[in-house]
């Protein structure tokens, strides 16, 4: 078998494809239709420079369109995201905690534990059960105040 351009330009889009299953984010499979798409061009005989334009130009269209477009269509309803410190746990109310093996309090955002610091009065350690409200990271310290008691 000859392997010609359009041929490798297809295997490179089939092994993007096969690695977009471990991933999810769609970056993947948006880049193995841009080989796939460049592939078609390498068959009606475009130069290699023509055919990493191409691919370039693809990809800088079909990225964005995935993640901005299409990706949401594939998440759950009333999910904010960003992993934890981005600022979506902004304003939400939790329940202080003591550590088992030194008694620090602290609050758990998104199943993890984080030292915590009153804003107004700079306390560390608050009775277990407390309400806060989260305002910030500062470094791994978790910035909160007084939830006002109903």
């Amino acid at each position: 078998m000859d392997w010609n351009p359009a041929l490798v330009w297809l295997a490179i889009a089939l092994l993007l494809g096969l690695a977009e299953l471990s991933s999810g984010g769609l970056v993947l499979l948006s880049l193995a239709v841009a080989a796939a798409l460049t592939s078609a061009l390498a068959a009606l005989g475009i130069t290699l420079p023509w055919q990493l334009l191409a691919m370039g130009v693809f990809s800088g269209i079909l990225i964005p369109v995935a993640v901005k477009v299409i990706r949401p269509w594939f998440s759950p309803r009333g999910i904010s995201y960003g992993t934890t410190g981005t600022g979506v746990e902004k304003g939400h109310t939790y329940t202080t905690l003591k550590r088992d093996y030194d008694g620090a309090s602290g609050v758990k955002v998104n199943g993890d534990f984080y030292r915590l610091r009153v804003a107004e009065t700079g306390e560390t350690e608050l009775p277990e059960g407390s309400l806060v409200i989260f305002q910030e990271f500062d470094g791994t310290t978790a910035i909160v105040s007084h939830a006002p008691q109903s």
